[in-house]
């Protein structure tokens, strides 16, 4: 890969506005903090029933440097096409003047709309909270798309035989490219989580079973786990820490919190 694809965009803050737009994120929403309670019961519509487990993400935008190692080992292990991006990454700056970097997954929503609206059920939730596409079942029809108030989907327009620049250096895939036609996006890695609690592993404190993205943060700014667990580390952040979720408003109830940047303005 060469350094012009690792390079981080800069771009000022009405740019970066303009580009969350479509996910509702601004420093003003993002001031909105909200201090939400752990142990919250995840919903259990689709597939998979009832769950014991509540899967959530915490990204610190305090500790994260936009390294993007994030963005690559998704990349990378999803084998996701260099034109998409499942994890999104933006600089922007506070209203003191101090820079942050914001990343972006599929935020996993406890009311899903992109379920809702698919005609062919091809989007579910399961019990755990986990927001699931069955490639099999898309029909392409991209309802899913215009419901997701945060942008984190993706459609394959064209069938894949490249290469995939991020391997070896960011990962190795492990799981199949999807085939032409179907949304694709962000799956917390769901194969790793599944499999770990097979092996009797814990996602969010076994490597094997947590999600990339988390793994490869040099500074930790990615924690993941069980929000049912109170020992787990991501239910003692939400619990003393403030965070906040993107576009509550809108009672999609995101499974992503973020814990705030230095300086950012309290509304």
């Amino acid at each position: 890969m060469s350094d012009k694809d690792k390079a981080s965009p800069v771009i000022n803050r009405r740019k970066f506005l303009e580009l969350l737009g479509a996910a509702g994120f601004s420093t003003a929403v993002a001031a909105a903090l909200t201090v939400p309670f752990a142990g919250r019961k995840a919903r259990a519509s689709g597939r998979e029933g009832e769950s014991e487990h509540h899967w959530v993400m915490v990204i610190d935008l305090s500790l994260c440097i936009g390294c993007q190692y994030c963005v690559y080992a998704c990349q990378a292990v999803n084998d996701v096409a260099t034109d998409m991006r499942w994890n999104v990454y933006l600089l922007d700056q506070t209203e003191t003047g101090k820079p942050f970097h914001m990343t972006r997954p599929c935020l996993h929503c406890q009311n899903p709309p992109c379920a809702d609206v698919c005609p062919v059920h091809a989007t579910y939730q399961r019990g755990d909270g986990l927001v699931v596409m069955d490639y099999e079942r898309c029909i392409g029809c991209r309802y899913c798309m215009v419901a997701c108030p945060y942008d984190v989907r993706r459609f394959n327009w064209e069938a894949r035989s490249d290469e995939n620049p991020y391997e070896p250096e960011w990962g190795s895939a492990e799981v199949e490219r999807r085939p032409r036609g179907v949304v694709e996006k962000c799956t917390f890695c769901i194969h790793r989580i599944d499999r770990g609690l097979e092996q009797g592993l814990t996602p969010g404190v076994d490597r094997a079973a947590t999600p990339a993205c988390v793994n490869i943060c040099p500074v930790g700014a990615r924690k993941f786990g069980d929000l049912n667990d109170p020992d787990s580390e991501v239910a003692r952040i939400i619990a003393t820490k403030p965070t906040f979720r993107l576009r509550e408003e809108l009672g999609t109830e995101p499974n992503v919190y973020y814990v705030p940047a230095e300086g950012m303005v309290i509304a």
